[in-house]
């Protein structure tokens, strides 16, 4: 069961990577971001369980780092490093 919920989640970050490499989204679209913070944090989970500590750095990060671009855009800068 684990191994599906993860996968979930990484399809949820490599839908929002694919969709921004395509041009149907861009990273200061609230839904970006909340993909790869729903990807990153299921991924993060999945980590801590299983005691790998390398992934639990690398999808912390990637969550936290998701979290600041939703409240970017939802302050109406749009996420970091973007105009708007």
């Amino acid at each position: 069961m684990l191994q599906v919920i993860s996968v979930l989640g990484a399809l949820a970050i490599l839908g929002a990577y694919a969709a921004n490499l395509f041009g149907w989204v861009n990273p200061s679209n609230l839904s970006y971001s909340v993909a790869n913070f729903l990807g990153s944090a299921v991924l993060t989970v999945i980590a801590v369980i299983d005691q790998q500590i390398g992934f639990i750095l690398l999808e912390g990060t990637w969550a936290l780092v998701s979290l600041w671009g939703i409240f970017s855009v939802l302050r109406g800068g749009g996420a970091p490093g973007t105009p708007g």
